[in-house]
């Protein structure tokens, strides 16, 4: 709307903010307000609204798209004995953390802390929460159903494995700080 209703610019400056930028465009304040009275100003505003409107209206219909998908995602958590599930778990760990100088295992660790390894496994490799979430990059929505996916797995879990409701409870806390 600048370029179109004013044209070049009456001087350039230096940014004072941000040395490497191009320069800054300055335009007469009585051009921009004569510019701001003219037809031609409200017309291309009148424009600019309804386009700006229609993108929101489609956005907000994608978000419902993509809160909808995640809402209708089965998550079927596994059930496993809670010895395979503990085994299962500190094996996760010792992969995720090879570069670590020595293997965690399961009668040197800290319960609460094998509560936490057995959430971080289910999450991660028994359901589809990372496959769901990498075909959400760049999704409009993408952090509200990033969030209603990450509530309804966490219900799962605990739903599946009571012992671990306390974990699950923490995780969401920590997630709405």
């Amino acid at each position: 709307m600048v370029r179109q209703l004013l044209g070049e610019p009456d001087l350039f400056r230096a940014n004072p903010h941000v040395g490497w930028s191009p320069p800054t465009r300055l335009y007469c304040v009585e051009r921009v307000e004569t510019a701001e009275r003219s037809d031609a100003f409200r017309a291309v505003a009148a424009t600019a609204a309804r386009r700006s409107a229609a993108a929101r209206s489609a956005a907000r219909r994608r978000r419902r798209e993509v809160l909808t998908r995640i809402t209708a995602e089965p998550i079927d958590v596994p059930r496993l004995t809670p010895q395979r599930l503990t085994a299962l778990a500190v094996e996760h760990r010792n992969q995720q953390d090879e570069e670590r100088t020595y293997t965690a295992t399961v009668e040197g660790t800290d319960p609460t802390e094998l509560d936490r390894w057995k959430v971080d496994y289910l999450r991660h490799r028994l359901t589809r929460y990372d496959e769901l979430l990498s075909g959400l990059y760049g999704t409009t929505g993408r952090a509200a159903a990033e969030e209603l996916l990450r509530r309804r797995l966490y219900a799962a879990i605990a739903e599946a494995y009571p012992l671990l409701a306390q974990e699950c409870e923490r995780r969401l806390a920590a997630v709405r700080r």
